[in-house]
């Protein structure tokens, strides 16, 4: 079986930068913190300082584990106990959820829950049923 580490302090401190990050966006910016579409954003951009913020955005999200390797001196552990073909088809399934759903989870449960939007809170609440229900079956149904 396949555990999940419990890792509260760095749990909070993601959640923390998170947190901080939609905020400062949507002040200075006056965008929603949503990484699908801050990514899709790159490929067709509205301006060049449209797609100035996205790049930047971007590069700090993929730049993340440099970080940790530069102030611990080692590369973050990155388990992934599925295959390379499951990675590609939970991939393109996220990608029609988030093209349906109008939006990814941090779009929707960060951003659009903190404006109580009722259609990010219906959207979250479907994430998180779904998950739920994905985790139990690739765990206990099909044994992944």
């Amino acid at each position: 079986m396949i555990e999940t580490a419990f890792t509260p302090w760095a749990s909070l401190a993601g959640g923390v930068l998170i947190g901080v990050s939609s905020t400062l966006l949507m002040l200075m910016l006056g965008r929603v913190f949503g990484a699908t579409g801050i990514l899709a954003g790159l490929f067709q951009p509205a301006s060049g300082q449209d797609f100035s913020w996205r790049a930047a955005l971007v590069a700090g999200m993929v730049s993340g584990p440099a970080g940790v390797w530069l102030m611990t001196g080692q590369m973050p552990a990155v388990e992934v106990p599925i295959s390379t073909l499951a990675l590609i088809f939970g991939g393109l399934i996220v990608g029609v959820g988030v093209t349906y759903g109008s939006g990814c989870t941090s779009g929707h449960g960060v951003c659009g829950m903190a404006r109580l939007s009722p259609r990010s809170i219906a959207a979250t609440i479907t994430f998180m049923i779904f998950t739920g229900l994905t985790v139990y079956i690739v765990r206990h149904v099909i044994g992944g």
